[in-house]
């Protein structure tokens, strides 16, 4: 292993979490999990990544267990016992194989469209009604409705813990409910969850708070946060520098044990050309352990991919080398790079990148 590969594949202490390596498997939606629960072969395709060198997984999206939780079908939730059963199946085998696995958990807020399940007649929840600015189209959250929220997210870390993962991940990302309400074109709401940067991370705040009082210390909790929403890609939480550290200070005094900051590019910075990419801007603002992503390893993003350009090419990694050696975040974070070739993290290390099997969208739709 050359010298500049080192940080990559150096053990990683998370506040007591030992990982292998600075190696994450992304959170990636696969609709494969009819009824809730992930199907029998869940378990090797988490085991796979394990044994392809991959330090910490972060599962797809899982739904937390409320009833407008669902916007896609056939995602996994942990709401019955079969679900629960194979989610430990998975969790076994991943630390059979020596890594980390956190479950992440997601509610779609307003993404929710009519007549999905589990009752089709239950609308998206939003801050104020809003999915785009200017059109309202969803149930506005009343506050006891936020209440019951915050503890349906604290009972399923606690199911988490009991099923044997080593944290969770709230997904804060990409347009979702608890993006929602930091987005201030969309949340108008005009109580403690709406106006000030303060109040529209309320929700955030208060999940953390109480997903760390129902769990264990040693059981880490963490957000994954992104400036851009599937509604607009060029949205932002804010794009003034002090409010956005003040933003990540919020999220460290409510407990967060680490933060995974989605960018569409990894190398891009967020104030300048070469700068510090987002999870760099959180952990110098916080000193909390910090998760990038973005394209790693690939020459597209993934909105060219799904745009009808299928294919991207394996490129170097000399960008990612040189931000994790100067430690500018702690872990990076692989997705499609990661379906298409389970060893990616192996090859890496042993300088095999020309054996990299290249992504394109039909692994999407295979679960292996």
């Amino acid at each position: 292993m050359n010298d500049q590969k080192n940080n990559l594949f150096s053990e990683y202490d998370m506040n007591g979490l030992r990982l292998r390596n600075r190696v994450v498997m992304a959170p990636m939606t696969r609709n494969l999990s009819p009824n809730g629960v992930p199907k029998d072969y869940a378990p090797t395709y988490y085991a796979r990544r394990a044994q392809g060198g991959v330090g910490l997984i972060l599962t797809e999206g899982v739904e937390v267990s409320h009833r407008a939780a669902s916007g896609y079908p056939n995602c996994p939730n942990l709401e019955t016992d079969a679900a629960k059963i194979m989610w430990e199946k998975v969790v076994n085998e991943v630390h059979k194989n020596n890594s980390s696995i956190f479950c992440q958990l997601w509610h779609v807020g307003g993404i929710r469209k009519p007549g999905m399940p589990p009752i089709p007649e239950v609308p998206g929840f939003t801050p104020s009604g809003y999915v785009v600015p200017g059109k309202k189209v969803a149930h506005e959250m009343t506050h006891e409705e936020i209440k019951e929220l915050i503890e349906v997210y604290a009972h399923d870390a606690k199911i988490c813990e009991e099923i044997g993962f080593d944290g969770v991940e709230i997904h804060g990302a990409h347009g979702y409910l608890i993006d929602q309400f930091f987005w201030d074109q969309i949340n108008l709401r005009t109580d403690e969850y709406g106006g000030s940067l303060e109040n529209r991370s309320r929700l955030a705040k208060e999940i953390l708070e109480a997903s760390q009082k129902k769990t264990s210390d040693s059981f880490k909790v963490g957000i994954r946060v992104s400036q851009w929403k599937q509604q607009d890609y060029e949205a932002k939480i804010t794009a003034d520098a002090e409010e956005l550290n003040k933003f990540f200070s919020i999220l460290k005094n409510a407990g967060a044990d680490f933060v995974h900051c989605s960018n569409r590019r990894f190398w891009e910075g967020e104030f300048k050309a070469g700068g510090l990419n987002l999870a760099g801007v959180a952990k110098e603002a916080t000193g909390l352990p910090t998760i990038s992503v973005g394209s790693v390893g690939l020459d597209k993003d993934f909105i060219k991919l799904y745009s009808g350009d299928h294919k991207t090419q394996t490129v170097d990694l000399d960008i990612l080398h040189e931000k994790l050696n100067r430690a500018e975040f702690d872990l990076i974070a692989v997705g499609r790079a990661l379906l298409s070739d389970p060893d990616w993290a192996n090859k890496v290390q042993d300088g095999q990148e020309d054996q990299i099997v290249p992504f394109d969208k039909s692994f999407v739709e295979n679960y292996v």
